[in-house]
């Protein structure tokens, strides 16, 4: 699909889009969208908390790092779109608040912002005069009608309710998740026995760890053709994601151009061994190497869904980091976020968690978004 071009005086377009962009339908929220270049094209989409950036003593700074983040990714001009729906947008309170500190922020970087409001069944912009916007505003069924969203649903697009909802990962049968924790203790086991034998038992519990997540990105869901069923498949990768040196060779494994890199990491397992397994990784954030997520990606998600629905329940850090990981390069911010938070909620010491929590915060796309601001 081509890029998609607004123009700022006709705002129904850019409201249809933004749930796309979002992968949910927003609510009491405040929504900043990035127009790059001179034709108007939507880059970066950042969401906050109405509330947030409409307290009296943070939603400054709040509405500081919002345009931050369009600066850098390009923007030259600016659309908030703030989602009231818990308060009436026609009465002052969060909405004119966030409005001015918006305002206020982006007036040297963007020159202002076009404010829109979405509330009560109707949206209306901010500032404009009975002529543009009929008292009570427009009703949201004139977006029904839109390029943007026909576009967006011709090309899959599916809105989720609610963000919550983003990162809602099905449990597996309790027959089939008693059978994963079966094979996830003996594998946990097997790795007690390899660490008492040394590093050459070691590196082949990791070995075997790395191939079942390859067998699994490979074996359809619901099927258990080949010599080891995918119930086993599950447990494996569940046990095998424990492991720091497992967990980053399985990422590496879906990379482009990774080959076989990922199994001589791992039994090598050496400092060397390390640096081209960090280099590889960080292709996911370089504006000028970094690919984008391709066939792999989506089976790695696919995968990794199934690793949570049948997994541990309390203890999916690794598999939702992972998940997360693999949401944010396919350029699914919100769905990632979700899924870090439950990371985190999962063990709030966990390192990848912080780190993409990190670059998330910092409104950082992957390599291959930023390409070409």
């Amino acid at each position: 699909m081509e890029p998609l071009v607004l123009r700022l005086g006709e705002p129904r377009e850019l409201l249809a889009l933004v749930p796309h962009l979002l992968g949910f339908h927003p609510q009491d929220s405040a929504v900043a969208v990035s127009l790059r270049g001179p034709r108007g094209r939507v880059g970066l989409v950042a969401r906050v908390d109405l509330a947030d950036v409409a307290d009296p003593e943070h939603g400054p700074q709040v509405a500081r790092s919002l345009a931050t983040h369009l600066d850098r990714d390009g923007a030259r001009r600016a659309v908030l779109v703030l989602y009231a729906d818990a308060v009436d947008p026609d009465r002052a309170g969060p909405v004119d608040a966030a409005a001015a500190h918006v305002a206020e922020a982006f007036d040297v970087p963007f020159g202002g912002v076009d404010v829109v409001v979405v509330g009560d069944g109707a949206y209306r912009c901010l500032a404009c005069d009975p002529d543009c916007c009929p008292p009570g505003g427009r009703p949201l069924s004139d977006l029904e009608s839109t390029r943007a969203g026909a576009e967006m649903v011709l090309a899959g697009s599916v809105v989720a309710p609610g963000r919550e909802s983003l990162g809602r990962v099905a449990t597996a049968p309790i027959a089939a998740r008693r059978a994963v924790a079966r094979v996830r203790r003996r594998r946990t086991d097997a790795a007690v026995r390899a660490h008492a034998h040394g590093a050459a038992a070691v590196a082949r519990w990791r070995g075997e760890s790395l191939a079942a997540w390859r067998a699994l990105l490979t074996a359809p869901p619901g099927t258990d053709d080949g010599p080891v069923t995918r119930i086993a498949l599950l447990g494996r990768v569940e046990a095998g994601l424990v492991d720091r040196r497992v967990r980053d060779a399985m990422l590496v494994a879906i990379l482009p151009g990774a080959d076989s890199l990922p199994e001589r990491a791992l039994a090598h397992a050496g400092p060397a061994e390390d640096a081209e397994l960090r280099d590889a990784i960080s292709l996911l954030v370089d504006p000028v190497t970094g690919a984008p997520p391709d066939d792999a990606a989506r089976r790695a998600q696919a995968a990794l869904d199934d690793v949570v629905a049948h997994g541990r329940r309390g203890a999916q850090a690794p598999a939702s980091t992972l998940l997360a990981t693999v949401a944010w390069w396919q350029g699914d911010g919100a769905r990632a976020a979700v899924l870090l938070d439950r990371a985190l909620g999962d063990d709030p010491a966990y390192r990848l968690a912080h780190l993409l929590r990190g670059a998330l915060d910092a409104g950082l796309a992957p390599g291959w978004a930023r390409r070409h601001p």
